[in-house]
Parts: structure tokens; sequence; C-alpha cells
């Protein structure tokens, strides 16, 4: 008697895992499952994403992932599949909890010229060989068309034990890559390399463009990614890296304890947020501390790097970094680093490895309109190791050569007698202005203006010009009775601490908002401005 056997039990025989026709499907896994099944309820599951990532998906489809599961194997879409903002493919978990991938030393997914994506509700959790190749999750484009690959979401997902973290680029050669990419609620930690970064093809000044445009970042989290020990030739180790991006938001993230085993012979360091060959960026509402750096450069909380433009850094906190708390840098004399903000921000005892930094730090080649304002800055060095170990005490705030158009106003500046301001050059006002600044120490006032010191605000004013406003003086040295210099910083300290608790006893203001233009009109926690602001990221006394 013959056995006849059915398509599925023939050795060999492919079976199509969706079916030919129709749609848009959901199709479920489940350990539980069976890859002989169809896929297409949670009664009749498949059992291995290996046979899922099989399917072809086309707009509308999703693939269910049953919540509180482990699933080895990995997942990639290329650019036959998707690709519609209007019906995204949607990857995401069922029932309880997260599904967890497990890929098997390589990337967990990988997107490749394809868009109308969205990822929902996963842990992605790498093995040994992933930590040193594969990426969470990886979304590229070779395209060399100029239209961007529309819609990317990635919401309530977790990367740990990667290469790097999660990665959007445009490789050599494309001409553009994403856009309308949303990135919310996620965790990427314990990551070799990078926890989030976005990367485009080289900038060009002469003919700037960026690959990826309308990108909102919200809520995420980037800590200890710990940089790569090897990789002396570049930069690893951060917490979230924007490169190659127009119009893009980072709000109410946090990125702390990055960078911390990268390269000590690199020339580049890691940052906890920063921004490159970038235009129309906005930093606001973060949380940047204790990143760490390898070698002797960078290790701050936020920067704007190279070629960076038409970029905001407003509402954030950095405190306990090897580096500056903020800098704003160019390396490359392009002429493209120009019109940027730095404002409301507070910076915490920031430059604890690195004293030759600073709280904020700016300086750069061909560097100009740089406007530094309302922020609060407070250093505390008296006991510092490495201060000691370098002779050198950081100051609130550095400045070097290179830049023009810069203006540096109604900010609070305290230590607890290092350098409040210092400086490679003894600057004009036409080229940095200095302006309605309180300078608070509690220990000796120190100055360092070039290669001159100077010991009292009024010595310093007369000496170099700045600190005037039609003739008449502005900035203090009063005492506005910043409770931050003399409490500890928590580990999540309370920004508080940097509210002036009393006003100067000769307030001099340069002006109320209307007859400030770009003044930004709330403070750092959110209250309106007064008629006539005194110094620092927050207003005493205000309603919250």
């Amino acid at each position: 008697m013959a056995l006849l056997l059915t398509a599925c039990e023939v050795p060999g025989v492919y079976r199509p895992p969706r079916p030919a026709t129709g749609g848009p499907y959901t199709f479920y896994v489940s350990p539980d499952g069976d890859d002989g099944n169809d896929g297409m309820s949670p009664a009749k599951p498949w059992r291995t994403l290996d046979h899922a990532d099989g399917a072809r998906f086309r707009p509308g489809d999703r693939l269910r992932l049953k919540g509180g599961e482990r699933f080895r194997g990995s997942l990639t879409l290329d650019k036959d599949e998707a690709g519609s903002a209007r019906k995204p493919v949607v990857v995401e978990s069922y029932g309880t909890g997260r599904a967890t991938i497990v890929p098997r030393g390589t990337s967990a997914v990988t997107v490749h010229d394809t868009a109308g994506l969205e990822f929902r509700d996963l842990s992605l959790v790498g093995d040994r060989e992933a930590l040193r190749e594969g990426v969470g999750i990886s979304v590229t484009t070779a395209r060399r068309g100029a239209r961007r690959l529309d819609h990317i979401r990635i919401a309530d997902v977790e990367v740990k034990g990667f290469r790097n973290g999660i990665t959007l680029g445009a490789v050599k050669g494309a001409r553009a890559g994403f856009s309308d990419v949303r990135i919310s609620d996620v965790s990427v930690h314990h990551n070799l390399e990078s926890g989030l970064s976005f990367h485009g093809p080289v900038f060009e000044a002469a003919r700037p463009a960026y690959a990826h445009e309308g990108l909102r970042i919200e809520r995420v989290k980037a800590y200890a990614n710990a940089g790569n020990p090897r990789s002396d030739h570049r930069n690893t180790g951060s917490g979230i890296t924007l490169g190659s991006v127009r119009n893009a938001k980072v709000t109410h993230s946090v990125a702390h304890d990055n960078g911390s085993r990268s390269a000590a012979d690199a020339d580049e360091g890691p940052e906890g947020m920063w921004v490159y060959d970038s235009t129309e960026v906005v930093l606001e509402h973060n949380r940047s501390y204790r990143n760490r750096t390898g070698s002797r450069v960078d290790g701050g909380g936020f920067g704007l790097d190279n070629n960076v433009s038409s970029s905001v850094v407003q509402y954030n906190i950095a405190y306990g970094n090897d580096g500056p708390g903020f800098l704003v840098y160019s390396g490359r004399a392009t002429g493209a680093h120009r019109d940027n903000v730095v404002r409301y921000n507070m910076s915490w005892d920031d430059a604890r490895k690195l004293p030759e930094y600073g709280g904020i730090v700016a300086y750069g080649l061909r560097m100009r309109n740089l406007a530094i304002y309302h922020n609060t800055v407070v250093m505390r060095t008296a006991h510092l190791a490495s201060a000691a170990e370098m002779g050198m005490r950081p100051p609130a705030v550095r400045l070097r050569d290179g830049m023009r158009g810069v203006r540096v106003e109604n900010n609070i500046i305290a230590t607890d007698g290092g350098p409040l301001v210092a400086t490679e050059s003894a600057y004009d006002p036409a080229l940095i202005r200095l302006r309605g600044n309180n300078y608070r120490s509690t220990g000796p006032w120190s100055l360092e203006w070039g290669e001159r010191r100077f010991a009292a605000l009024d010595a310093w004013r007369a000496a170099s010009g700045q600190e005037t406003l039609d003739g008449r003086p502005t900035g203090s040295d009063d005492d506005l009775c910043l409770s931050g210099l003399s409490v500890r910083v928590p580990d999540w300290p309370d920004a508080r601490n940097l509210e002036p608790r009393c006003a100067p006893r000769t307030p001099v203001t340069l002006g109320p908002p209307a007859s400030r233009p770009g003044l930004g009109e709330l403070d750092y926690f959110g209250n309106p401005l007064p008629d006539f602001p005194l110094p620092g990221a927050a207003q005493p006394g205000a309603r919250r």
C-alpha cells in the first residue's frame, strides 16, 4: 500500500508562509505553535521567528510575537516589503508582556531600502557575538534617489547587548535617507559602541544636504553604552547621536553612564547626546549625566559638533560628566557652524575628569552667531582630584578662539573659587560679548581673560570693555542664594537647587523680552518670564 504524504510532510517541499493574494494579514508566532500552521490566528500560530522571517510582508500586514516568550533568530525586511506610510507593517507583541528576540550572533532586526514600518513593545537582546558585530535595529538605505523613505516608528522597545543599539543611516552614495521618524519610550543600554544613532553621507559645506528629515525622539533612555576600547580611530560610547538630520527634536530623554570603556588613545570621544552635520535640531527637557571618556577628549553631556546650524539646546540639565556639560565646537573650517542657541540650561559640577573643559565650552574654526544666554552653571572644584593632578581648575565657562558674533548674556556663572570664565584670548566685545551675567564665587573671585588674571568684576570690566551697555555697567557678583553651591549632587538632583533664592542687590537687566528677539517665553521650569528677567535658567520665586 502506498503511503500518501501531504505537502508539509514531504522533506524539502517549501510551504509559502503567507497567502499568495489578498491581505493585509496578521500573523502570530508562539513557542506553542507549529510552522505548518497558517499563522493567521492566536489559535494557529507559527512556532519560529525563522519561519516568520521567510514571509514577504506587504503594506498593512502585522507580525505579532507572543508576549513573555523568547524567540531565537532575526527579522529582515527588504526593499520589496512594507513601504507604505499610510499602511505600515507592524511588528509587535501580543498577550501579556514583551516578546524577546534573541538573534544568533547577528543583528535582531535589519531594514534595508524600505520604510512604512512600526516596531512596538519588544525586547531585543544580543548574545556575545552580537555584542561584537550586531545591531538591535538597523535601518539603512543605499538608494540614490532624492526622495526620502517615509514613516518609521519604534516605541516601547528595549535594546541591549549589541555592538550598536538602534541605527538609522544612509550609506555612502545614497542621496536621501528617512523622514517622519518617531522613536519613543525606548531603552538602549549595555551596547558596545552606541545607544541610538543617525548617520548619513559625508557633509559638503558648499552643497549642504541632510539624509534624514522630520525626527522626533521622546522619552528615550540611553545608558551604559560603554564604548569600544579597541576603536582608537573614531568615537564610541555615546548615548544619542544625530548626524545628517534636518528638523529633529530630542525631548524628555536621558543619557547617563555612557563611554566608560571608550578607547584611551582615541582622537574623538563620546558624549551623552550630541549633534553633527545637521540643521534645525532642538534638544530640550533632557538630562545627561555621569557620561565618561576613556581618553582626554569629550565625555560631556550635550554637544553641537561640526557643521551644525540653526539649532537650539534648551531646558536641559547636565551634571557629573567627565567633560563639559555643554559643548559647542567646530573642528572644520567650513563656515557651516552658525546661528545656534544654548539657553535655559543647567550645568552642575561637570568636567570632573577633564579640567581643560568647563561647564559651558565654546570654540572652533569659523564658528559664527552663537547665543549663550539664561543658563545656570555651577562648578565646584576645590576638592576635585583631577584638578589637583593637573594643577588647574575647570572654569564655569570656557571660550576659545575661532568664533565671531558670540554673545554670552544673563547667565548665572558660579564657582567655589575656581575661574568663573576662562578665555584663550582677550576678546573685543564686537567679536565675543559678555553682558548681564552674574559672576558668583564662594571663594576668591577669579576670571582668566587671555593671558591676564582678574580678581574683581570692576577691574575686568574696565580692562576688557565687557559687561557694559550704552556706557553703563552690567552684570554683578552678588550672592543669589544658590543652594547648589553647597549641597551634594545626588544621582537625580533637584534642579531647584540651582534656582536663585534672592535677587541681585543692584539688578541690571538687558531689557524686557519684547525688546530682545529670540529670548524665549519660559524659564527652565516652564514659567513665563517676567518683563525684566533676572540672570539664570530659572526665575526666583516663580510659581510652579
